[in-house]
């Protein structure tokens, strides 16, 4: 089994209205798909370029704006992944649940469905500038092409959500992202790999790139798109299938070979995921 993957470097810029949004997003899932993929990722974060869209009144939006677009991103990427027939993964959306702001990952089938996946772990920046609550479980989801996961930026960093989402049979990490400098984005990337090595599954990731000059918090992005593989014989020696530029608005496509992970589980060089010393430690389900 395989699936043919594209991850997108979102460029953030001043908008004027949601459908300059929506624009900017079919734009590069059109371009994607002109590569026949399957599944297409967009970072964490890319709808707070709806906060430069300016109030009724002349007004900046703040974070707590961000849930009023709710309905409209919902119906535009449903609309989207019915129309192009695709898996979307629409990065996060801020949403409001019961009064608390989540940090939430969506994916839309190509049937309509949606499914979403709140972040886990929150950053200080989050939780202090942005008042943002935590997720409250794990899901593995089930598509035509094999089981995935979602882990927002900072999750990739905890090994346990990961292997937990390995135990739960996913074999591809959907990790959209969003850093400002170098130090968050490398933190990112390396636990990236690592994970991947860890658990033999692929890692699709991408951030954002370009700056939201009016959106606190927004001002800078460091960003970069890759499809990180374990780091075995059958895959590139440095565990990387393809790269973007760094900070440039790109699209990476790459295929993702299902057989190639069961077979190096069970006979590569390494076989980590069979050796965990489960009796030491568990795989939290």
């Amino acid at each position: 089994m395989k699936l043919r993957v594209s991850a997108v470097q979102y460029h953030l810029h001043t908008i004027d209205n949601f459908e300059d949004f929506a624009n900017q997003c079919e734009h590069y899932i059109k371009a994607a798909l002109e590569f026949d993929t399957e599944f297409i990722l967009f970072p964490e974060f890319f709808t707070t370029q709806l906060l430069s869209i300016k109030g009724e009144n002349g007004e900046a939006l703040t974070i707590n704006d961000l849930p009023n677009f709710t309905k409209e991103y919902l119906e535009a990427f449903t609309s989207f992944a019915k129309k192009y027939n695709v898996h979307i993964i629409a990065g996060t959306h801020v949403v409001n649940v019961d009064g608390k702001l989540r940090n939430t990952a969506h994916l839309f089938y190509p049937d309509g469905k949606v499914v979403t996946q709140a972040k886990l772990h929150i950053t200080p920046t989050e939780v202090h500038e942005w008042n943002m609550s935590a997720g409250e479980g794990l899901e593995v989801f089930d598509t035509e092409k094999g089981r995935i996961a979602i882990l927002t930026c900072y999750d990739i960093e905890f090994p346990e959500i990961v292997r937990m989402a390995k135990a739960k049979g996913a074999d591809v990490i959907f990790c959209p992202s969003c850093t400002d400098d170098r130090h968050g984005f490398h933190r990112v990337r390396y636990t990236s790999h690592a994970r991947a090595i860890e658990n033999q599954l692929y890692v699709v990731l991408t951030g954002t790139v370009g700056a939201l000059p009016t959106v606190d918090f927004m001002r800078a992005n460091f960003g970069q798109a890759a499809i990180i593989t374990p780091n075995d014989i059958p895959f590139p020696p440095k565990g990387l299938l393809v790269e973007g530029e760094i900070n440039n608005d790109m699209i990476v496509t790459a295929d993702l070979d299902l057989e190639l992970l069961y077979k190096v589980r069970e006979k590569g060089s390494v076989t980590t995921w069979r050796d965990r010393r489960t009796d030491l430690y568990t795989d939290w389900e």
